[in-house]
């Protein structure tokens, strides 16, 4: 598969087959892929808490609020993504440019992830509702959540929903 196949195929999944475990093999994959990600100055300033059975329960509970993603439940993995501190280098040019790095880094490895998960058929959803104190205590970690992924088998099989995306001319300028 191709990126831009992976790409095409990869969408939020909101319908898991509670009943399906995902392979040990298959989330080394995903982890491992998630490893991969570029980051500012190599600093990977993120830690990625696998979340499963009654903890994975918690966890989703903690992503749920005024009907928003009750679906987190049936996923059998909720891998919990925190923020750690910068190294020093990423921290400078941080500093220096006003940029903020570390969101920026978690972003990218939340699409490798991601899409990595679909090469494998394991469906995926990018949470960012969520409870940053509640997650914090049942995971047992100081630092900030930033964002949580369920992962777990389609309840259904059905081909991609259709993108829908801004044409290109509307987000490309040639200078």
């Amino acid at each position: 598969m191709d990126f831009l196949e992976i790409a095409n195929i990869r969408e939020s999944c909101r319908k898991y087959d509670a009943t399906r475990d995902i392979e040990n093999e298959k989330l080394e994959k995903i982890l491992n892929a998630a490893k991969l990600a570029p980051a500012a100055c190599n600093g990977q300033p993120y830690h990625f808490t696998v979340c499963k059975g009654d903890t994975a329960k918690k966890v989703a509970a903690a992503c749920v609020g005024m009907g928003i993603n009750k679906f987190a439940a049936d996923a059998p993995v909720l891998i919990v993504i925190s923020e750690m501190p910068y190294v020093k280098t990423a921290a400078l040019g941080a500093k220096l440019k006003g940029n903020d790095y570390r969101s920026i880094d978690i972003g990218i490895t939340a699409a490798y992830l991601t899409a990595e998960a679909s090469t494998q058929g394991i469906g995926s959803c990018i949470l960012g509702w969520l409870d940053d104190k509640k997650i914090r205590e049942i995971c047992d970690t100081q630092y900030p959540v930033r964002l949580v992924i369920t992962l777990g088998y389609p309840k259904e099989n059905k081909p991609p929903r259709p993108k829908k995306r801004e044409p290109l001319e509307k987000l490309v300028s040639y200078k």
